[in-house]
């Protein structure tokens, strides 16, 4: 399992002082990915024994952000990304 913390830059933290962080482990469900110009959107649905989650990871170039919603969001999430994207459709877009 590959570790996507990165240093604070605020100085250590105080669970990184008290040694590494124990190893939990994730069943996957189910992955798709997704390319958008230069983008690679990976979708990973997974459950732990803290509950189930989705993992959203944007690569690009190898360079890798994650964001977490917890299973008990995904509706208000996809809820708002519909929102947004009915907003997109009826809003003609500006040339900058």
């Amino acid at each position: 399992m590959i570790s996507n913390e990165r240093p604070s830059p605020y100085g250590q933290s105080s669970h990184s002082m008290s040694g590494p962080k124990p190893q939990v482990v994730e069943e996957t469900i189910k992955t798709e990915k997704i390319q958008i110009e230069r983008k690679t959107f990976i979708f990973t649905l997974k459950e732990n024994p803290r509950g189930r989650f989705l993992r959203i990871t944007e690569d690009v170039n190898g360079r890798r952000d994650n964001i977490i919603i917890p299973a008990t969001g995904l509706e208000d999430f996809k809820r708002l990304f519909d929102d947004m994207l009915k907003t997109s459709a009826q809003t003609p877009a500006r040339n900058v």
